[in-house]
């Protein structure tokens, strides 16, 4: 499946797994309820593309381009997605324990309620993120400049040693 095009396909339900997708196109794809387990992802571009309630366990996502995809409720447990642009993609309830976001752009991305125990989010670039009610306890590589950047509010849970933001409560975009 490398460099196949499946722009706007209905592939809901699939297994794929151990699939190797390098350079596939996904744009506005769904792959919703699908399991991608092990799958090879890398420089994969998926802009608007849906992959709610699908199972990513261990897939490699370097270098890919989902911005504004739909992964809510996925589980995505040991991903690789560094050097990735996953910018506003919605995260919300999914589980990224263990994930590599290092490097990767989530830049107003939607993390409320993602499971993120051990998620190493080394450099990554976090502009107006959404923490909302998210655990960070157990993440890896946040920084202050970070979380300075991104939106959380008092339920989001820091790890030790960074402070809440100032600017925290973020203004909704809706009402700016």
């Amino acid at each position: 499946l490398n460099q196949t095009d499946q722009f706007g396909s209905d592939l809901r339900d699939v297994k794929f797994d151990g699939a190797e997708m390098t350079k596939a196109i996904l744009t506005r794809a769904n792959l919703s309820n699908s399991s991608l387990k092990s799958v090879g992802l890398s420089k994969a571009e998926g802009s608007r593309t849906v992959l709610k309630n699908s199972d990513f366990t261990d897939s490699d996502f370097t270098k890919a381009e989902m911005f504004r995809s739909d992964f809510s409720g996925s589980v995505m447990k040991n991903v690789n997605m560094s050097k990735s642009e996953f910018s506003r993609a919605n995260f919300e309830g999914t589980d990224l324990s263990g994930a590599n976001i290092t490097f990767a752009n989530i830049a107003r991305a939607q993390l409320a309620g993602a499971k993120l125990d051990g998620t190493d989010f080394s450099s990554s670039w976090m502009y107006l993120a959404k923490l909302v009610g998210t655990d960070l306890s157990a993440a890896k590589g946040l920084t202050q400049d970070q979380l300075n950047l991104a939106c959380g509010d008092d339920t989001t849970v820091l790890p030790a040693g960074l402070t809440t933001p100032e600017s925290w409560p973020c203004i909704d975009e809706d009402q700016e």
